[in-house]
């Protein structure tokens, strides 16, 4: 097909979907329960607007641009903008030094995708239309950036728009909305023609999706994305966790600082591992994790060495026995060793994990109470105002798709803001923590615990 070909796009929009596309106010959010069409709302939106006003910029862009690769991107390729990528009318272009990656329109304009982890190239230049996908991880700073870029003029308004599903009542984008300085659209399941019908009937789909998932969480989770309210976690256990301090963008991991591997085991329920590293003030850095369900133990042991290691040219493993590849010096370390490989308690979990890394490893210290109280002063800000825990973000070495199906946590820094006390059949806050999607917060739990409360024992790795 040539770029002349006429397309055919349907889109039907409903309810706050409907509102999105016809504010023209500065900021605009729209903010809901997980499965509204908030995100399609939004790129229906500028994909409408670049395809109709010759030489728009717009900008597509979240807190870091690999975690847009699985979702926004999807959403745009294969539902948007699927016919005009088809028929020539948008083309990828991949960037270069001068200019970022971008998708290109026929008739001149261009919608650009980046993270704000990497914000040279797009911050550089000037927008008509900004959309911001999972607003809440952006901090203030970023959002208030972004309002500076919006002046390209090619349309009758310059806006922001973004979407989210909610987070905690006090979050800087809820205030920001309370104030009046954002226009705040909330969607709601009804909007999205997926799961309900045009006479309000709710499909197959949203029965699996609403009844058979959202339905089934519990807590804060439940009151965010089944509902989409805005609310603190009522019990929640690290209450100082402010992703704003606590997270912070990747970066190189230097070689001198000491590394720990810990693992809590699982297979229906996830397996966690987490690399950390310690920095020269005695800081903790997590840099690298998995949280995996229905996986085995030395399948896992692989592929951590395989995260951690790497072949020598022109070598080949034997097998899957990476430990013999490393012992016979055809596979070598990338990265400082674990000075110990700290584990929960099961021994056949244990023993298979040690055959198949060729390392020891140690016992957590699993006492509960001491061990949350020591992760909870670790994220207090030391005298420099910094914590002595932070997390990078997307460090996931695989995504688990069940869990995120499911709407569950799929990584640390999702699990720790729903991680509440177990108040249960009368029992008292700060008694024992409820047992539920906890697998990467137990983990951190052992790393502090080992440091902090015990010993530093260190690596013996098993002979072959």
């Amino acid at each position: 097909m040539t770029a002349s070909t006429v397309v055919e796009h349907v889109y039907s929009p409903r309810g706050t979907a409907t509102q999105l596309l016809e504010c023209r106010d500065p900021e605009v959010l729209i903010s809901g329960p997980a499965g509204t069409g908030k995100s399609r709302a939004c790129l229906e939106k500028v994909h409408m607007v670049c395809m109709l006003t010759p030489g728009v910029r717009a900008l597509m862009v979240r807190k870091t641009l690999v975690s847009m690769s699985s979702t926004g991107l999807v959403t745009y390729r294969e539902h948007v903008a699927k016919e005009s990528i088809t028929a020539g009318h948008v083309k990828w272009f991949g960037g270069n030094r001068e200019e970022p990656a971008a998708y290109r329109y026929a008739n001149g304009s261009t919608l650009v995708v980046g993270g704000m982890d990497k914000p040279a190239k797009h911050m550089s230049s000037e927008y008509d239309l900004i959309y911001v996908q999972e607003a809440i991880e952006l901090t203030k700073n970023d959002w208030e950036a972004l309002t500076t870029r919006l002046r390209n003029g090619k349309i009758s308004f310059q806006q922001l728009i973004a979407d989210t599903n909610p987070d905690r009542a006090e979050h800087w984008l809820n205030k920001r909305c309370q104030s009046g300085q954002t226009t705040v659209l909330e969607s709601r399941h009804e909007d999205n023609p997926v799961y309900f019908a045009d006479d309000g009937t709710m499909t197959a789909r949203g029965r699996a999706y609403i009844e058979g998932i959202l339905d089934k969480l519990t807590g804060v989770r439940k009151l965010r994305l089944r509902h989409g309210k805005w609310v603190s976690a009522e019990g929640v256990i690290y209450e100082g966790f402010d992703r704003a301090i606590h997270v912070v963008d990747k970066f190189e991991v230097p070689e001198s600082w000491t590394r720990y591997w810990v693992v809590d085991f699982g297979f229906v329920h996830p397996f966690a591992a987490q690399w950390w590293a310690e920095d020269p003030d005695g800081r903790l850095i997590l840099y690298r994790e998995i949280l995996k369900t229905k996986r085995l133990v030395e399948d896992h042991a692989r592929t951590m060495l395989r995260a951690s290691t790497k072949l020598l040219p022109k070598q080949r493993d034997t097998g899957d026995d990476l430990v013999a590849s490393l012992r016979d010096g055809r596979r070598v370390w990338t990265e400082p060793k674990p000075r110990s490989v700290i584990c929960d308690h099961d021994a056949e979990d244990r023993a298979t994990l040690e055959k198949h890394l060729g390392m020891s490893t140690v016992g957590a210290r699993k006492t509960v109470s001491d061990g949350i109280q020591a992760v909870a002063a670790r994220l207090k800000p030391a005298g420099d105002g910094k914590p002595r825990l932070v997390l990078m973000r997307d460090v996931l070495l695989e995504r688990d798709q069940a869990l995120a199906d499911a709407e569950q946590p799929t990584c640390l820094e999702e699990e720790i803001t729903g991680y509440v006390w177990d108040t249960a059949d009368g029992r008292k806050a700060k008694d024992q923590p409820l047992k539920e999607r906890d697998d990467a917060d137990d983990a951190m739990r052992y790393m502090v615990a080992q440091l902090d409360l015990g010993g530093r024992p260190r690596l013996r790795f098993l002979g072959g």
